[in-house]
């Protein structure tokens, strides 16, 4: 599957904008963290971009999260297993996929840390990535009020990747600034 005919299943699927900004934000921390790690940088892309296609069907249900979205790419004919694997392993703790692979531990850390990094931008005056710094991010990280919703826990599994923290967070803010405009900051 290339981006386009990913990028139309996702506006097809995805009614809430900043879902999809989230997704938007995904794939770009996943293709800088392949490149990062040398890795198939269109596949992983692919995987943040599609992993969260199910979350408005199954709000309210995460059993079933990211298995319907498994179940629709299989449907349009999606086979890279790998990718599969990791929209899978990104909800382990429901749908019982346990992190196998690095692409599996990349995405379950970049998940939550699309939204410390956009909550970071979204607290300075201007609401813009550009106003964010890696400092400020350490600083937002060690605030257990600040963007409840990003576990830090989940973000800390970069060390599962070989990543420290401070260059986890400056991968995944760097991605996300290359596409501010696609995120609306």
């Amino acid at each position: 599957m290339q981006r386009e005919e990913a990028l139309r299943l996702v506006r097809g699927r995805v009614k809430n904008e900043n879902l999809v900004k989230h997704m938007l934000a995904a794939e770009a921390i996943m293709g800088a963290l392949a490149r990062r790690l040398k890795e198939d940088e269109e596949r992983w892309r692919l995987a943040g971009l599609l992993h969260d296609l199910d979350v408005e069907e199954t709000a309210g249900r995460m059993d079933l999260h990211a298995s319907l979205t498994v179940e629709w790419l299989r449907a349009v004919g999606f086979q890279d297993q790998e990718v599969l694997h990791a929209i899978l392993a990104h909800n382990g703790e429901n749908s019982g996929t346990p992190r196998e692979t690095l692409m599996d531990r990349a995405l379950f850390a970049c998940d939550p840390l699309t939204g410390l990094i956009t909550a970071a931008a979204l607290i300075r005056p201007e609401k813009k990535l550009a106003a964010v710094t890696v400092q400020s991010l350490r600083k937002r990280f060690k605030e257990p009020a600040f963007a409840k919703g990003a576990r830090r826990e989940d973000i800390l599994t970069c060390q599962d990747l070989g990543l420290e923290l401070e260059e986890f967070l400056a991968i995944g803010l760097h991605a996300m600034q290359e596409v501010a405009d696609d995120l609306g900051l």
